[in-house]
């Protein structure tokens, strides 16, 4: 068994060990759990310090033939793109269990459920194999839903079958597409995922435009990106804290980062899409901003600011070059720390005054001091204040979206709207910070407790990877760099 392999299956083992124990050991349990993800944690910190960031091919690659005639394989490995991925999967499970100290009941089925979702989101990012990504991408819908409509808030039951409805109904368009590849030649030895590459380069124009759109419905559900959002703020508002700082940190870059590698697999269909996905992403960012704004639920400003955030990651991906490409894939790594750690924040402080209506706080700075350093830093970030990780993203997205329209007049037109959409995202994160730590002192906020040690292991390990990365983005740009590159160099061949 390799490496990928202990990885993947690590979670899987907790949750079968999990069941094991019995539910009234509740010390156990969450021991248990917290020992198998710090394991996959580790794991991977182990394969970053082995793998080599300047060779752009899949590395550590396991092969083993599930089905000879269809071509399914149980195929794994990791490349630029998911490396990064996986790092961020393991480390929110690691600090979503640290922040599920609180929940109280059926803690044994909350745990297997962390698990079982831990180890579908692995898979989606180690899969090498389009039949084995799809059975993943569908995995980590059980646990969710569970997850959603047993430990949420008040709405939870609508909030859970929303989520699973619209999931699933994206995810029909997407296997009608992987379908629709898979009629063409894939019967030689390679995997499903290198074969369909090639079978898509065979397929006519329209076939393509087609099936790419069948993927931009299936990924864009989860990104989520607009209009397909609709599922995403009663979702993060109704969830547990812990389940947002994933259900954010880590399902929505699932979407991004399929939706990359279909655009890779079809760079002509996404040619001919670019005005469309280009119109998307600029409308989602101040769409999603100008919600956040309005918003006094904090986790409904935050779940409005994601989809802000992913019209970032959707716009780099619709330049097809590799400025915005690397924009795309640092943005997802950035708002993967920024909303995990607002959604850790809130959750903490939510904990504390059983309130999230930004409106009933004022001046936490005098009784929380060290609870307003990181939620200013992080509010910060997520304006894309320069010096953090997110104004890194941002400048790689607005180069690549400048250098592609600039050439038939259009560059101004979208540094005005991406300019727009930066300054309603200071106006949210601004205001944020004035109603939560300025003014008086109410007398129900007077005897609120700070962050905890363990509360502020966690949230410190988030901030301080926003700001290391944005002070020093370079070990992060290089992670990606080849694979990127090699990404931009197959696009290019086929669209120029």
């Amino acid at each position: 068994m390799g490496i990928l392999s202990i990885l993947l299956w690590t979670p899987a083992a907790g949750v079968l060990l999990l069941t094991l124990t019995p539910g009234q050991n509740i010390q156990l349990i969450r021991y248990i759990a917290n020992l198998f993800t710090t394991i996959a944690f580790l794991l991977v910190c182990w394969l970053l310090s082995i793998y080599n960031a300047h060779d752009a091919d899949l590395q550590f690659n396991e092969y083993f033939p599930l089905n000879p005639k269809l071509g399914s394989a149980y195929a794994l490995g990791i490349d630029g793109l998911s490396m990064p991925m996986l790092v961020l999967a393991t480390l929110l499970t690691s600090i979503a269990l640290l922040a599920s100290f609180t929940v109280s009941s059926s803690v044994k089925g909350y745990h297997i459920c962390i698990l079982l979702l831990e180890f579908g989101m692995l898979g989606v990012f180690l899969a090498q194999d389009w039949a084995l990504f799809y059975i993943f991408w569908e995995v980590t819908l059980i646990p969710l839903f569970f997850l959603i409509g047993r430990w949420g808030g008040k709405r939870r039951h609508t909030a859970s079958l929303n989520f699973v409805l619209y999931t699933m109904g994206g995810s029909i368009f997407m296997l009608i597409s992987l379908l629709a590849i898979s009629q063409y030649d894939l019967e030689h030895g390679g995997s499903l995922m290198s074969s369909m590459h090639q079978a898509a380069q065979d397929m006519p124009r329209v076939e393509q435009v087609l099936v790419l759109l069948g993927f931009v419905i299936g990924f864009g559900v989860k990104m989520p990106i607009f209009p397909l959002h609709g599922w995403l703020p009663l979702a993060h508002v109704e969830a547990p804290s812990p389940v947002s700082i994933l259900l954010s940190g880590i399902l929505l870059k699932m979407g991004a980062y399929g939706l990359i590698r279909a655009v890779v697999m079809l760079p002509e269909a996404a040619l001919l899409l670019q005005p469309l996905l280009v119109f998307l992403g600029l409308f989602g960012m101040l769409y999603g901003g100008l919600l956040a704004w309005r918003q006094s639920d904090l986790k409904a400003m935050v779940a409005y600011s994601s989809v802000s955030h992913m019209g970032i990651v959707l716009l780099g991906i619709a330049t097809l070059n590799e400025a915005g490409i690397t924009g795309a894939v640092l943005q997802m790594s950035a708002h993967g720390l920024i909303a995990g750690a607002l959604f850790l924040l809130v959750g903490l402080l939510y904990e504390r005054t059983h309130t999230r209506n930004i409106q009933d706080y004022s001046s936490l700075i005098r009784v929380m001091p060290r609870f307003t350093l990181f939620m200013t830093l992080t509010l910060l970030a997520a304006m894309g204040l320069p010096g953090s990780v997110g104004f890194v993203a941002e400048l790689h997205t607005l180069i690549g979206g400048f250098s592609l329209f600039s050439s038939v007049g259009m560059g101004l037109g979208l540094m005005v709207f991406f300019s727009i959409s930066i300054l309603i995202g200071a106006a949210y994160a601004l205001r944020t910070i004035s109603l939560l730590f300025a003014g008086p002192v109410k007398s129900s906020m007077q005897q609120l407790e700070d962050l905890r040690t363990p509360e502020l292991l966690a949230a410190g390990i988030l901030v301080a990877g926003i700001v290391l990365f944005g002070l020093l983005p370079a070990p992060l740009l290089d992670l990606s760099a080849a694979t990127i590159s090699q990404m931009n160099g197959l696009i290019s061949q086929r669209i120029l």
